[in-house]
This record gives structure tokens, sequence and C-alpha cells, in this order.
């Protein structure tokens, strides 16, 4: 399996039931939840609300520095996340990782919720745990195994607090969301630990994982992420050459190019930008990275892109 499965697992989705009544719509532009001082501390709207107003298709897009959890009730969602497909239908969550790009089209009898806040409250919600990068730090799609009812209450019960304005109304709002992260984080583990290849499951590759999600930018050598996990560098790129025939180098050089993806497909970053944020002094070492591990230059991918091609590699979003 292609460890790029990691950072995008999705779960078997099975069809479920519908229970919950369509609230009054509130519109609120995703704008108005901002980084780093949010006019309010979350954000919260039915599904329909954005939908219907984009003919039920949501075009490709990404949010910096936000999750968002979404949870459809009723009715189907189909479309990608960082170039993987897929098609699910209720009762179906959907974790999207800051950062992520994303588009979907939903069924027009779709009914559902979603809340968008700043990863970083999420992190000081959760305690500055390991909980959200360790299990929140790549999106997915699952189906609740059971009581798709109580999640949907849970969603009603943001709508609800957040279209008042009681005393107590924002820690309110922070503790219910608490509580959806941590029922995503639990209904999350369950199925992939029933359904996720073994290999994924090593604890020593996803230890390996999560460090390069937080470093992958920082272009350090293999020794700085061994020795942070107390292994042995040829230990480590053994251990991933068996579970997902991949070195640990080429897992690292997949993340920092699915990122240069990212970028250039969709931000209008200048080139020699875009290197910077990705950890290079020189633009054209850059370019000649990327087009090393590509086949295409990031003008050339770039163009590409522009020009309606979806796919120019295997793993392109």
């Amino acid at each position: 399996m292609d460890v790029s499965a990691h950072f995008l697992y999705f779960s078997g989705i099975r069809k479920g039931l519908s229970v919950m009544k369509k609230p009054q719509l509130l519109w609120v532009p995703y704008r108005e939840v901002r980084h780093d001082q949010p006019d309010d501390c979350l954000h919260y709207e039915q599904i329909a609300v954005r939908a219907a107003e984009m003919d039920w298709t949501i075009p490709a897009h990404r949010h910096e520095g936000l999750h968002q959890f979404q949870f459809i009730e009723s009715g189907g969602i189909r479309g990608s996340i960082d170039g993987r497909e897929f098609q699910a239908q209720s009762p179906v969550m959907l974790m999207l990782a800051p950062g992520a790009v994303h588009g979907f089209t939903y069924t027009r009898d779709a009914v559902g919720h979603q809340v968008t806040l700043p990863a970083s409250t999420l992190s000081q919600l959760l305690g500055e745990s390991e909980l959200v990068q360790t299990h929140l730090k790549s999106s997915f799609v699952i189906s609740p195994e059971d009581d798709s009812v109580g999640i949907a209450e849970m969603f009603a019960r943001i709508s609800r607090e957040f279209q008042r304005s009681d005393v107590g109304r924002v820690p309110a709002l922070l503790a219910l969301v608490a509580l959806i992260a941590v029922r995503f984080i639990r209904e999350r583990g369950e199925q992939f630990e029933r359904e996720a290849p073994k290999g994924l499951r090593d604890t020593l590759l996803q230890r390996y994982l999560t460090l390069v999600e937080q470093h992958y930018a920082e272009h350090r050598p293999l020794t700085f992420y061994s020795e942070a996990l107390r292994v042995s560098a040829d230990h480590l790129s053994r251990t991933c050459r068996n579970l997902v025939q991949k070195s640990a180098l080429e897992i690292l050089q997949e993340r920092l190019m699915l990122e240069a993806r990212r970028l250039l497909a969709y931000t209008p970053m200048p080139i020699a930008q875009v290197a910077g944020q990705l950890g290079y002094e020189d633009a054209a070492y850059f370019s000649k990275s990327f087009g090393r591990a590509m086949g295409h230059t990031p003008s050339e991918y770039r163009a590409l892109v522009a020009h309606g091609v979806r796919r120019v590699d295997a793993a392109a979003p």
C-alpha cells in the first residue's frame, strides 16, 4: 500500500439513517474565522448553506491553519482530498486537516453540518497533548459504526449554541467542539485498527510519519529522525521498506513534494516563494529537485494544472 494513504486514510463507508431535521440556515463566510485572532472561536454552518449557493459543488480549495469537521447525516457526497477521490453515502464523518486541498459535490438532498476552527485553538482545547499531531494531522473519511444519532445531536447542540448570545457561549462552544474532535479521533482509531493494513499500524512507522509531518520542510537529515525515534537510520529505513516498500528518505521526499504540488496548484505564490516556504534556500535547486521527482519543472506543472490536467503523475493533487 502506498504510504501516502497514511496522510489521507479512507475507511469503508456504509449506508446509514437520517434522523435530524434541518434547522434554519445561517450564512457566514469562511473568512469570518481568522487564524490568529478569530472574530468568533469557531464557525458552524449547515452543509446546505454553501452547497446550495454553489449548485451543490464546492470547488477545490484549502484552509491554512484550520481544522474542519463535517458530518453528513443524510444524502451523499463525492469528491477528492489531495487528489484522492472518494464517494460515500450517509452517515459520513469527514475531517479535513490544515492545508489539505479538497473539493466536494453533495447530493441535492444532503443534510449535514460542518464546524471549522483554528488548529491552534483545537490544540489548546485538547490540552496541548499529541492528540492533534498524532490523530488529526491528516484528513480522513469514515462511517460511524453506530450511534449516528448521537453524533448528529452533538453537531445540533453546536448549531443551537452558535446562534445564541447567552452568557458562557464561547466556553460552551469550545467544550462541544472538543467533544466532537475526541469522537472523531475515537471513531477513526477504531476503524483504522480494524481495516488498515498491518504495516500502517506499526508503531515505529506511525511515529516516523508523525515526525515527518512536523519537520518535512526543515530538510533535516535522516539521522535527526532516527535519533528522535531511538533507532539507527538503517533500522528505520529497513522498517519502512518492509512495511510500505519505500525507504525512509523516499517517504520524507514524497511529503515534501506533496506540499510543493499543493502550493503550485492552489496558490499564486511565485516559485521562489514556494521554494522558501518549503525550506529551500535556492529556488533553482528546488526547481531541479521538483523536476527530478515529478518529471516537470514547477512552471510546467503549474501550467498543466491551469489547463485542466488533473493528474500529471500518479500522486498529483
